[in-house]
């Protein structure tokens, strides 16, 4: 296992080297110029021509990235052009808060997906089922944004019981309780966008699986429907939710972007909007190699999991 772990790390090398092109081109021949976002009214062709020098944008583009590349191998992601900080502490400033309603939407929408997958199995073809299975194609075809704009206007300016965005001051003490109550709404749009999607896939594998023989023997040695559905089924039928819990990650994180944007919560996503807004390239490509890295580490982690469960596949 563990030099399966070392093989598939070195072989995501390649692919985070690609990622790291291909971002850099687009985002330095979109439209926008940094150097004129900068200056604003003070522009003038001198000053932008010494700026453009100072931020090393007079250079072939091609030399560009690799003094970025060589920059980034010993973990400098360079200063950011509007506020002039440290990417690297920037990124770890807002990082806590996308990491927070990330993990907790997951958790929470996994362990739901499972058993509500199972029940919606279990009472297959019911009106139950019929129901439930109607309302996860409506949200699973709902996009994260558009989801989390109807969560402010209900909740937030209808009925008023959450807040529309923030988490009051990301640089003071802000209590349990108050940090809580700002993030519902932020993790309610994953969660219920995750849960959609993860308890169609755990309906169907535990609907294969209660059909299975092992399944049957159990019944007939007068095992509880209980212990039947979530002892001897989920064991096998929860494999396929472990392995797109992986891919889903970086999925997750992305949308987590999107939603940060939306609430006006101040993690990557709203730190990535931002930089996107004003050209700020070194915090863009920062961001973009972090949702790179989140991508393989997601795959692989699927892989890990899936050796766990299942010991018939674990790589030698």
């Amino acid at each position: 296992m563990l030099k399966y772990i070392i093989r598939r790390i070195l072989e995501a090398i390649p692919t985070l080297l690609g990622v790291t092109v291909i971002s850099f081109v687009l985002i330095h021949i979109v439209p926008g110029n940094p150097v004129r976002i900068l200056l604003g009214n003070h522009y003038t062709l001198e000053r932008a021509a010494a700026l453009s020098r100072s931020l090393g944008l007079n250079k072939p583009l091609w030399e560009q990235y690799f003094i970025w590349l060589g920059h980034i191998l010993v973990g400098n992601f360079g200063y950011s052009y509007v506020y002039n900080k440290s990417v690297v502490n920037m990124i770890l400033t807002a990082l806590p808060h996308t990491l927070a309603i990330v993990v907790i939407s997951v958790m929470a929408a996994h362990l739901f997906a499972i058993f509500l997958g199972s029940v919606q199995a279990y009472y297959q073809n019911t009106i139950f089922d019929q129901v439930v299975t109607v309302i996860n194609y409506f949200l699973y075809s709902m996009p994260s944004f558009w989801l989390g704009l109807l969560l402010v206007i209900f909740f937030a300016i209808d009925i008023k019981w959450f807040p529309s965005g923030g988490i009051v001051n990301q640089n003071a003490h802000i209590g349990f309780l108050n940090w809580l109550h700002h993030i519902v709404l932020p993790v309610a749009s994953l969660f219920l966008i995750s849960v959609a999607g993860w308890a169609r896939y755990m309906r169907s594998s535990m609907r294969e699986a209660l059909l299975q023989d092992y399944v049957r023997t159990a019944r007939m040695k007068g095992a509880t429907e209980f212990r039947v559905v979530f002892v001897h089924a989920l064991r096998n039928s929860v494999l396929p939710l472990i392995t797109m819990l992986g891919l889903s990650l970086p999925v997750l994180v992305a949308g987590a972007l999107f939603v940060e944007e939306i609430f006006n919560y101040p993690g990557m996503g709203l730190l990535y909007w931002n930089a996107i807004s004003n050209r700020d390239y070194p915090i863009i490509m920062a961001v973009t190699v972090f949702l790179g890295v989140v991508t393989v580490l997601g795959n692989l982690l699927a892989d890990i999991l899936y050796g766990i469960i299942d010991p018939r596949i674990r790589y030698r």
